[in-house]
């Protein structure tokens, strides 16, 4: 079902690019179907933007950040906080600005070394992680990668674990039980809905720095929940105490195509390098990629358009309160 038309999905906040690489000139983004330019503002916030000067409609990610203003490459138009128009060089100094030559700036937050936006009205908050805020936990960001498949198609996947065994047998999926047992939802905090489970895990080596355990297999205690409309959360903890968070996003490029990132919270040492904690992670999430990018086309949303067994509840669930928002 095709979905990034749906008017209500431009009301939730979606992650689009790392802060990080944002630095001191605009980058182009594009949510919905729709491009936007972010940048970074005289006083360090981010700001986005539709990506197209209001004068004769040049991108403007392709123009630069000079004296903190946002400069248009085609005629030199320059945007300042909020995205007001500051100069017109053509018009030379003191010249009235049109109204209309401000920018319809969308709403844009940093938040866990991301840039979030927002091109409606905020109906919910950008989801919580209170691990943020936790002096015992670091945050590792991983970048934001393009896969060319649909953002539905990855939430749906990543509330599944009955794949584990066949998808991730280069990681940590192989000899793992084959049978699901019961799955029973519930609120897990405020902002997630999901499931909790234990699972006996294949540990090779390289998965070592993560379960901080040598063991050939270790126990999870691990929930995996949903933030409407295409956040997941997926929390590990080993018999040790030590706990391995991830926030897995999906934002909709279009129908078909999406921007993914996860970001990583432990609470370990911080001894070991952040790319070798996270080297394990990225491997899980490439078999991800390599399956989805095999699957053509949008996720089918109907209840009746795909057969599901119990193990797909979390999946079912979560189509049916996602389908229910897309149709408002």
């Amino acid at each position: 079902m095709e979905f990034i038309q749906a008017e209500s999905l431009r009301n939730y906040w979606y992650p689009v690019i790392d802060v990080s690489d944002v630095g001191d000139q605009p980058k182009k983004v594009t949510l919905l179907g729709a491009d936007y330019v972010v940048w970074h503002t005289p006083d360090g916030s981010v700001a986005a933007a539709p990506d197209r000067c209001p004068h004769r409609e040049a991108p403007l990610s392709i123009g630069w950040i000079e004296e903190g203003n946002l400069v248009c490459a085609y005629h030199g138009w320059a945007f300042g906080d909020e995205g007001r128009c500051v100069e017109v060089p053509s018009s030379g100094q003191g010249a009235t600005v049109p109204p209309a030559a401000h920018l319809p700036c969308v709403h844009a937050e940093s938040r866990y070394g991301l840039v979030w936006i927002c091109p409606g009205t905020p109906v919910a908050s950008i989801p919580g992680v209170p691990h943020d805020d936790d002096p015992a936990f670091r945050r590792i960001n991983t970048g934001v990668d393009v896969w060319k498949t649909a953002a539905t198609r990855m939430v749906d996947n990543f509330l599944d674990i009955s794949h584990f065994p066949w998808v991730h047998t280069g990681t940590f999926g192989d000899g793992l039980d084959r049978t699901v047992p019961k799955i029973e939802l519930s609120q897990l905090d405020d902002d997630f809905y999901g499931y909790a489970y234990e699972v006996d895990a294949n540990n090779p080596d390289e998965a070592n720095v993560i379960s901080g355990s040598e063991e050939s297999t270790v126990h999870r205690w691990m929930t995996t929940g949903y933030a409407l409309p295409l956040i997941v959360r997926s929390t590990i903890r080993y018999a040790d105490g030590l706990e391995h968070i991830l926030l897995l996003c999906s934002t909709p490029i279009d129908d078909v195509t999406s921007y993914f990132t996860f970001v990583v919270w432990r609470n370990d040492d911080h001894s070991v390098d952040a790319e070798e904690t996270i080297a394990f992670d990225r491997a899980i999430g490439a078999e991800d990629k390599a399956m989805l990018q095999r699957v053509p086309g949008t996720l089918p949303l109907g209840q009746t358009d795909m057969v599901s067994v119990q193990s797909d509840r979390p999946s079912v669930d979560w189509r049916r309160n996602f389908l229910a928002l897309v149709e408002k």
